[in-house]
């Protein structure tokens, strides 16, 4: 169906900081995914940092991430104390591999939303968003798995960004993205609303892209 949106999309000349106000958002690391000639396959998730009135990081990486998240942080001038709030756009482990390092931020796995043990209510599995305040927003966008969600960073610099997680694996994934999702028919259409709301996507395993609507 994407190809159907009138819509184009281009590995972006954007580079890995997006400035914005409130919000700003900065892309630590860029996901991967390899190819293994013994049929393997190395892989890692994307992991952003949006700071403004909260400090929200969205995927953790992998467990082998854990010193290289904590540097990343301590360049921005953070500690793990300091992040609010912590997305996991789903349950794989190269997307939530260090959620142990925020045992006091608002933790939010797909459709859970938790404070240390006390969860909290919320509509994300109806397919209604979870506002964090008026500029960031966490809506669901299943199909990758059932509960995968997004975030959604309104009034940057470069318009409206999705932190899209594994619902695009890279810009040009038509090739692949199919063959690792449960339910390609809903990850579809959720992917073609993406692509009408967003102006750049940061995807789970490669650069962010710009969307251009033709």
């Amino acid at each position: 169906m994407d190809k159907h949106c009138l819509i184009r999309k281009s590995e972006s000349d954007i580079v890995s900081e997006i400035p914005g106000q409130p919000y700003c958002i900065s892309v630590l690391k860029e996901g991967y995914c390899r190819a293994e000639a013994d049929g393997s396959f190395k892989a890692d998730g994307t992991i952003t940092l949006i700071t403004g009135p909260q400090t929200i990081l969205v995927d953790t990486g992998g467990p082998w991430d854990r010193e290289f998240l904590v540097a990343k942080l301590k360049e921005k001038g953070l500690t793990p104390g300091s992040v609010a709030v912590v997305v996991g756009t789903h349950g794989h482990s190269d997307h939530v591999g260090n959620l142990g390092l925020f045992p006091h931020a608002k933790i939010i796995v797909g459709c859970d939303i938790s404070v240390g043990d006390r969860y909290l209510p919320n509509q994300l599995a109806e397919g209604q968003p979870y506002p964090i305040d008026d500029y960031v927003s966490i809506i669901p966008t299943p199909g990758h798995t059932g509960r995968d969600v997004s975030v959604l960073v309104k009034e940057t610099l470069q318009g409206t960004v999705l932190v899209a997680g594994d619902l695009f694996e890279r810009c040009h994934d038509e090739d692949s993205w199919r063959d690792l999702s449960e339910n390609p028919q809903v990850q579809e259409i959720n992917r073609e609303m993406a692509l009408k709301t967003a102006d750049v996507i940061i995807p789970g395993h490669g650069p962010l892209f710009r969307v251009h609507r033709e």
